[in-house]
């Protein structure tokens, strides 16, 4: 094993310390699935001994589920579309904002969210981020409470965009605007038939 380079140790309070640690993890997760990043290596590249970071993070499984929802969360930032648009282009924008996250992170999401036997706290984080997307859809169509069925297709067109994304933006050519047309188009025509809009 190869371990960082250490660098010369800084003096920061917790929470400055816990994000420098967690965005070592972020780097270090966009080259290897998590559970290769090893806690040596995360405090040698911060400087500070293995000891030390456990007083920062509990468990390594602890520091692991604060790397990820990290990760969640920067999926949910770069998804997220300007805020002042009207409802269709807020939508489109954010579809076009997913597409282009999965053209430059498909492997590393892959390895981190759909990896065969992923652990449970590793899918509890994962559905958490696909439920808050459902919310930015919602809160793009106007923000009010939607019908329990519209809800639910919301939550499983989500499921349905990231199988389709992944298995896309794997291809070469990949189509980013073929894709992003069928996903907008498909996410309208779903919610419409949830309201009992006629699609055809």
């Amino acid at each position: 094993m190869v371990v960082a380079q250490s660098t010369p140790r800084t003096r920061l309070d917790a929470q400055d310390r816990r994000r420098q640690l967690i965005g070592i993890g972020l780097r270090m997760l966009a080259t290897r699935p998590i559970h290769q990043i090893t806690v040596d290596e995360v405090a040698a590249s911060a400087g500070i001994s293995r000891s030390l970071l456990f007083h920062y993070f509990d468990t390594k499984q602890d520091y692991y589920a604060a790397v990820v929802r990290a990760a969640g969360r920067r999926l949910l930032r770069q998804v997220a579309p300007d805020p002042a648009g009207p409802p269709e282009a807020r939508i489109r924008a954010m579809v076009d904002n997913y597409v282009r996250y999965f053209e430059r992170r498909r492997e590393a999401y892959v390895a981190l969210f759909r990896r065969p036997g992923a652990d449970d706290w590793v899918r509890s984080i994962h559905d958490s981020t696909q439920d808050a997307l459902a919310g930015k859809v919602i809160e793009a169509l106007g923000g009010e409470q939607p019908i329990a069925e519209v809800e639910m297709v919301i939550r499983a067109w989500w499921s349905f965009a990231e199988e389709l994304a992944i298995a896309w933006t794997g291809r070469e050519p990949s189509d980013r605007d073929g894709l992003v047309n069928l996903l907008t188009e498909t996410l309208h025509r779903v919610i419409g038939a949830a309201k009992g809009e006629s699609t055809r």
